[in-house]
């Protein structure tokens, strides 16, 4: 089965869809979320990243977490600050920033493969396909929801220093 990532409409056809099988997906998902624990700074940037933790396998079941980049959380007005970011935080996961903290060792060919499709994906992709209202919908919060999408304060795991989400640390779930 596996998870693809994939640019939309107009854009398909210059990067190629990453399909990843569930294990690659897991692995490729969880060294973003490390270096970008560790990178992010301003709190969209923290936003970003937990919006990566999000699309955890083992919450949300294998082979559902692929997406096209366009429903990723940007917004309009910090695009190219938060496309930067992305792109740091990939060139940093493929120079291993974090790993240590994972209780295995990626394949470092393979992760760096496919996250080097990924910042291809990035590059390409441009402030006019923003579709704010995926950042809107994701970041609201509800009255009395029991689980925000972002918790206050932007806790981070004290095994692993990611940044948790509403069902906690990604790596501690896997």
């Amino acid at each position: 089965m596996g998870n693809t990532i994939s640019l939309s409409g107009q854009l398909q056809h210059i990067v190629k869809p990453l399909h990843m099988s569930n294990g690659m997906t897991s692995v490729f998902l969880e060294v973003l979320v490390l270096s970008g624990s560790i990178l992010a700074q301003t709190n969209r940037e923290k936003e970003l990243v937990i919006w990566l933790a999000q699309h955890d396998q083992a919450i949300l079941g294998i082979g559902t977490v692929g997406f096209e980049i366009d429903e990723m959380a940007w917004t309009v007005d910090d695009f190219e600050a938060e496309k930067h970011f992305m792109l740091r935080i990939i060139c940093s996961a493929i120079e291993g920033l974090g790993w240590e903290r994972l209780d295995y060792k990626p394949n470092q060919e393979q992760v760096a493969s496919c996250l080097k499709t990924f910042a291809d994906m990035i590059s390409v992709f441009e402030q006019k396909y923003v579709q704010m209202d995926n950042y809107l919908e994701w970041s609201k919060v509800e009255e009395n929801e029991q689980y925000p999408t972002i918790s206050v304060g932007y806790p981070q795991c004290e095994i692993h220093g990611i940044y948790l989400f509403c069902f906690g640390c990604m790596i501690c779930n896997s």
